[in-house]
């Protein structure tokens, strides 16, 4: 498998002095910093979602963040006259992102020291740096697939879903049910390849083992007659939410192996990842054999291994972090009832 660095997924950007030149409330803000704006819209074409953090009045921020074409491009900003840090961790909360994953740009070197204080993972840049981030490796992406090029688009649509959840007087079970998810399980094929490294890249939360791997090998587990390889994507009535889990089987003798789990943070709680695993016990229940599980624990996906164990796998051998699980009941999981689930591009049993 291959070892890839940690990708940034979420830019927070200052306003004064560093996507535009001089303080907005002492008269300055009459044009953008040089390459700014290039790299906010290349960011975003690569699939990097981005938001601000700013001392500022809200209202006339994001009036003249319009004036330049710029105020879509920022989910759930933060602009107010409270500590930037609190502002962070306001959109790490709301977007479900890991500070490792975050970057942090503004031309204060005290914002910077305050944000890195109360956020040690969080990477900090210098304004002066924000016409060069796209050339640097953290901010690089290997391809740009139709998930990474919407991404901004799906988040919105993940935010105005949370916010009718909020509303919403029932049960998380009952809003789901409102929803009109759609569920299609499918083969891996070629032309799945890029989102599937991505999500591989991407996911660490919903990772069972927090391996990732190199185009070449996930075409040829795609091609392997030993391994079951799928895909899911999902939609529902604010919109597609694109490729969002991946399965990993490899037929063995006796034993149906998972090797991979791996379900986008975007949709940890709408229960795609016991889906994932309800289809996996169907599989093995038609091929006959026991359905075991690799877990790897790693400093990020304890939630998986709980969405195991209410699936009700128990554990079978031990070895440090490395765990074997297997699925201890006689019937197949399953799906969940306000999930509609489309095998039909899945050879499916």
């Amino acid at each position: 498998m291959a070892d890839k660095p940690t990708q940034v997924k979420c830019v927070i950007w200052d306003l004064d002095g560093t996507i535009w030149e001089g303080t907005l409330s002492e008269g300055g803000a009459g044009a953008l910093r040089p390459g700014v704006a290039d790299t906010i819209r290349e960011l975003d074409r690569r699939g990097i979602i981005q938001s601000i953090a700013s001392k500022n009045d809200a209202g006339s921020a994001m009036k003249k963040l319009e004036e330049f074409g710029l105020a879509d491009y920022f989910l759930c900003p933060q602009i107010s006259w409270d500590h930037k840090s609190g502002s962070v961790q306001t959109i790490l909360t709301t977007l479900n992102l890991k500070p490792e994953a975050v970057a942090f740009v503004d031309d204060n070197p005290f914002e910077r020291d305050e944000v890195r204080f109360a956020h040690p993972k969080v990477r900090a840049y210098d304004a002066d740096q924000a016409a060069g981030l796209t050339d640097l490796p953290e901010f690089t992406v290997r391809f740009i697939t139709q998930d990474s090029a919407h991404r901004r688009q799906m988040y919105q649509a993940d935010l105005n879903r949370q916010a009718a959840e909020q509303s919403f007087g029932g049960s998380a079970e009952e809003f789901l049910a409102t929803l009109d998810m759609h569920m299609d399980i499918s083969r891996v094929t070629e032309a799945d390849l890029r989102r599937v490294e991505e999500l591989t890249v991407r996911t660490h939360q919903l990772n069972s083992t927090g391996y990732t791997y190199s185009y070449e090998e996930l075409l040829a587990l795609s091609r392997s007659p030993d391994h079951i390889f799928r895909i899911c994507g999902l939609r529902d009535s604010y919109g597609d939410s694109g490729k969002v889990g991946l399965l990993l089987l490899e037929r063995q003798e006796q034993v149906l192996r998972l090797k991979l789990l791996i379900v986008s943070c975007r949709v940890m709680t709408r229960g795609i990842g016991s889906a994932l695993l309800a289809y996996a016990t169907q599989l093995a229940q038609a091929e006959g054999k026991r359905l075991q599980a690799e877990f790897f624990e790693t400093e990020h996906n304890r939630i998986m291994y709980i969405t195991y164990k209410l699936a009700g796998f128990e554990e079978v051998e031990e070895n440090g972090p490395n765990l074997l699980l297997e699925y201890a009941k006689d019937e197949p999981i399953p799906f969940p009832p306000y999930l509609a689930v489309d095998t039909s591009g899945a050879d499916d049993v």
